[in-house]
């Protein structure tokens, strides 16, 4: 943004900044965030992006990927690859996503784009009704490693949903358990897909307390009308 104004440029960087505060607990938020920051300085990429991503993360699939194609052509970068693949997923062209999955632009991706784009093409082969293909795009060097990177939750989650799509209910019970043990943050729910799996109920003790409540239930189990009358009183 060093081509704006000050003004202009800090204006822009507010609006950018609250885009990626609100993305994750208010899609819709950052959304009209970012619009905001198209309409003052469209011609900069990272603007460009984070509109993509904000209408990504609100299923704007066209939108999303137009952003994308935009921030690419300005900058260059193969780094929106996999995400642009995953928009054409969103679009009901998964045949799309994994012509982009064989590209030469995977090449150029680093790691961490290279599982995501691993991960995308796995969700096209699985959108396709193709299962087992789905597991195989999955098996990779990086689901074999013991070593824990910011991707290895997610991509021991995939194999693991996969496998259990599959029936093969007892391989997906290992990898979400592996999946567990990498997801050091929380960043996917297989803690309780586990659960579920192993037939484990949570039961929420608040909610109990207030329905006893309701029923006219202490939580001793006694009824509140239980008391001793007057009469009976020494």
């Amino acid at each position: 943004m060093q081509s704006l104004p000050k003004t202009l440029a800090e204006d822009v960087a507010k609006n950018l900044v609250m885009v990626a505060r609100l993305i994750d607990e208010d899609p819709e938020g950052a959304y009209g965030y970012s619009k905001v920051a198209l309409r003052l300085a469209s011609r900069v990429a990272a603007v460009r992006e984070a509109a993509g991503f904000a209408a990504y993360a609100n299923q704007k699939y066209g939108e999303a990927l137009a952003e994308f194609r935009a921030a690419r052509r300005m900058t260059g970068s193969v780094d929106l690859w996999p995400v642009m693949a995953d928009c054409e997923r969103g679009l009901g062209r998964p045949e799309k996503a994994l012509d982009m999955a064989g590209a030469p632009e995977v090449h150029k991706l680093d790691k961490a784009g290279q599982v995501e784009m691993r991960l995308v093409a796995a969700g096209a082969r699985r959108d396709m009704g193709q299962m087992d293909a789905a597991i195989v795009t999955l098996q990779s060097p990086e689901l074999a490693s013991n070593s824990v990177q910011p991707w290895t939750a997610r991509l021991r989650y995939a194999y693991a949903d996969a496998l259990l799509a599959a029936g093969r209910e007892r391989e997906a019970r290992e990898w979400f358990a592996k999946a567990v043990e990498a997801d050091r943050d929380g960043s996917t729910d297989a803690s309780d897909r586990l659960a579920e799996l192993d037939g484990v109920e949570f039961v929420d003790a608040l909610s109990e307390d207030t329905e006893d409540a309701e029923d006219g239930t202490d939580t001793a189990g006694e009824s509140a009308d239980a008391a001793p009358e007057d009469g009976d009183k020494d």
